[in-house]
C-alpha cells in the first residue's frame, strides 16, 4: 500500500492506494503549528477507522505548498511509519517537460495535477483546480507544460468581501438559481457563484484560443463540482486528480523510496 498526502493551504488530503486503486481518502485541516505527533495520531486514527494497518504501508509521497509544515510531516512519516517520504519537488522524475521562465516557482500541486491529467485524459489538456487559489494549467498537444493562470480562490474572495465591506454579512457559498437577488445575501451568493462560473469559462476560452487543437478541460478541487455543473466549458470533473498524480509519481520514482 502507498500513502499519498497532498498538503494544501486550507486542507490536507490523505489517501491510501493498493495496486493503483484508491482504497480510502480523508481530509484534515492544514495547521502549520501541528507537531509531528499530532499529525501522526490523526493519520493513525484514520487508519484505525478504516481497518488499515500502518505496517502495510510500503511507501509515502507528499506534495506540499506549505513549507512550514513539512518538517513535522516528514518527521511523522519516519516516526510512525518508519518511511522517509518522497517529496514532490526539484529532482523528482515527472515525465513532464516544463516550459516556463522559472520551473521552481510552480506549485507542486500544479505539477502533480498536470502529470495526472496528461496520463489519464491525454493532451492537450487544461486543468482547473478550485483550491485556496483557483489555478488554470495548460499542457499542449506535445505534453509540454506551458504555464497557466492563478486567480483568487472562492473562499478567500468571499471572506475578503465580508472583511472589507462593513455592511455585508458573511454568507455561505451556494449555487444560486437566479442572477438577480432579492436580498443582500441572495445578491452576494448570486454574484459569487455566477462570478466564478464566468471567471472559469472566460479563462478557459482564452486559453483555448491559444491552442492549436481542442484541449480537454479537467476540473478538480473542493468546490469544483458546484462551479462546473453550471459551466459548459468543463469536460471532466475528477475530485481525486491530485491523489492520482501522486500515486503515479510514486510509481515513477519508487526504486529509491521503498522500504
Amino acid at each position: 500500500m502507498i500513502l499519498v498526502i497532498d498538503v494544501g493551504n486550507t486542507n490536507c488530503t490523505v489517501g491510501v492506494y493498493k495496486q493503483q486503486k484508491l482504497l480510502r481518502h480523508w481530509r484534515m485541516t492544514t495547521d502549520r503549528h501541528r507537531t509531528s505527533d499530532e499529525l501522526g495520531m490523526t493519520v493513525l486514527n484514520f487508519f484505525s477507522h478504516a481497518n488499515i494497518a500502518p505496517a502495510d504501508i510500503q511507501g509515502i509521497i507528499i506534495s506540499s505548498v506549505v513549507p512550514p509544515i513539512m518538517h513535522a510531516m516528514e518527521t511523522m512519516c519516519v516516526r510512525y511509519f518508519n518511511i522517509r517520504p518522497l517529496i514532490v519537488g526539484p529532482g523528482i522524475k515527472t515525465g513532464l517537460n516544463v516550459k516556463v521562465d522559472n520551473p521552481r516557482e510552480i506549485g507542486s500541486d500544479r505539477i502533480v495535477n498536470a502529470v495526472a491529467a496528461s496520463a489519464e485524459y491525454g493532451t492537450p489538456v487544461i486543468v482547473v483546480d478550485f483550491g485556496t487559489a483557483t489555478t488554470f494549467c495548460y499542457i499542449d498537444e506535445s505534453g509540454v507544460y506551458q504555464g497557466g493562470a492563478i486567480a483568487p480562490g472562492i473562499m478567500i474572495s468571499t471572506e475578503a468581501l465580508y472583511n472589507r465591506a462593513a455592511k455585508l454579512p458573511r454568507v455561505d457559498i451556494a449555487e444560486s438559481s437566479q442572477i438577480i437577488g432579492k436580498s443582500t445575501v441572495a445578491s452576494m451568493q448570486a454574484g459569487i457563484f455566477y462570478g466564478f462560473v464566468g471567471q472559469c469559462e472566460g479563462i478557459i476560452n482564452e486559453m483555448k484560443k491559444q491552442s492549436n487543437s481542442s484541449p480537454v478541460v479537467v476540473a478538480t478541487g473542493g468546490l469544483a463540482r458546484m462551479i462546473t455543473e453550471k459551466s459548459s466549458t468543463v469536460d471532466i470533473l475528477d475530485p481525486f486528480l491530485t491523489l492520482k498524480g501522486l500515486e503515479l509519481l510514486y510509481r515513477r520514482n519508487k526504486p529509491t523510496t521503498e522500504k
